[in-house]
């Protein structure tokens, strides 16, 4: 059976250079236009009742083979002219959550220490997973124990904000970049120029209304910037927010019979990065070994004390934070320009994305006050 036919998606697409992006789905191995004056955006569909039924059922036109599709949206000259796909969601929030697994936690704390240095990374790492690494692998976030092990830490000197939120009672929750502004499949994505120590974050995204129903997933890249966040966590939004910096895609998969919220926590997500260099990355992410829930991230991020009325995409955290030396014993891991990056998991597919510099990478102009206007051009509003 096609991997296609399997689940039910949603995302968008543009057709060559028109400008309106297209609500899509596939379906026996086509991409379907299902745009319509019912639905003229992803984000109508989230907050139906039926959501599936509803992308199973609505009309729509083809708009070719779905491999011909994301092949087009790889190749430069294919996004210029050709049906090309986009990020897969439109007006929601795009949230994220921070320390959710404890090697990305202990990865962070050695980014703090580092003060940004990658070169006093390699010695820093020993060190602290001699002193926490064991304590903090069977941590309940906020429980009694972990709790203790604060106290613990404090006092052998070695307490950080990475773990106050990675085993404390709150979760990081942050805002990775504005509606609209997430790149899809085949895109550049970005890296500030400034940045000498950076890596991929290979991540699960929730696809959430704005009731805090989870209606799917999707795969993402939350591109970080290792040695901006560990000079200063005060500068978080310069670390994760810049031009082309999140990825998503290549399409919701929508929970019905086939997908549901298990099938997420039990996920593997993989990690490849091959570069112009020749160099080899390779990595799994368990989603099994998260420290929060996914429902309680949700929780953290939507409810009575925020709402959001366009919903939102939730990443859910990595576990994965590449180490591998790549320029030189005890360097590291850091991106270099042309790195092609593969985020893969059996039931979302595979989502692929090249590294250029923020500055290089096409610009964000593309608002949501734009898309009203070629919405009600278009009769769709």
């Amino acid at each position: 059976m096609n991997f296609w036919n399997e689940g039910t998606w949603l995302g968008r697409a543009r057709i060559g250079s028109a400008p309106l992006p297209r609500v899509v789905t596939v379906r026996d191995g086509e991409v379907i236009d299902i745009t319509t004056k019912a639905a003229p955006t992803v984000r109508d569909i989230w907050e139906m009742d039926d959501p599936v039924g509803y992308v199973r059922n609505a009309g729509g036109e083809s708009l070719g083979n779905v491999d011909i599709v994301m092949a087009n949206s790889v190749a430069k000259e294919g996004r210029q002219t050709l049906p090309h796909l986009l990020s897969p969601v439109d007006l929601q929030a795009v949230k994220a959550a921070g320390v959710t697994f404890v090697v990305s936690l202990l990865e962070r704390v050695i980014e703090e220490q580092a003060k940004g240095d990658p070169a006093r990374a390699d010695a820093l790492r020993g060190e602290i997973l001699e002193l926490v690494g064991a304590n903090l692998s069977e941590l309940v976030p906020g429980s009694d124990a972990a709790a203790a092990v604060k106290e613990n830490l404090i006092a052998r000197g070695i307490w950080s904000q990475y773990l106050e939120v990675g085993i404390g009672p709150d979760a990081e929750i942050f805002t990775k970049c504005q509606p609209l502004a997430s790149v899809g499949y085949g895109a550049d994505i970005g890296l500030h120029p400034i940045s000498n120590w950076n890596n991929p974050e290979p991540e699960i995204a929730l696809a959430v209304n704005s009731g805090g129903r989870i209606v799917g997933a999707t795969l993402g890249n939350d591109v970080n910037l290792r040695d901006v966040e560990g000079r200063s966590a005060l500068l978080l939004g310069k670390a994760k927010d810049n031009n082309a910096s999140a990825s998503l895609g290549p399409f919701v998969r929508l929970f019905d019979g086939t997908f549901g919220l298990e099938d997420v926590k039990s996920a593997e997500v993989t990690l490849e990065v091959r570069g112009p260099d020749g160099f080899l990355l390779e990595g799994t992410s368990r989603m099994s070994e998260i420290s929060r829930t996914p429902e309680s991230l949700v929780k953290a991020a939507l409810g009575p004390h925020h709402q959001y009325p366009d919903g939102m995409v939730l990443y859910l955290g990595t576990m994965f934070a590449p180490v591998k030396d790549r320029d030189g014993p005890g360097k590291g891991f850091t991106h270099k320009i042309g790195d092609v990056v593969t985020i893969s998991s059996p039931k979302l597919g595979a989502l692929v994305n090249t590294v250029r510099l923020s500055t290089e990478c096409p610009p964000w102009t593309y608002g949501s006050r734009q898309l009203m206007r070629d919405l009600a051009a278009e009769g769709l509003l």
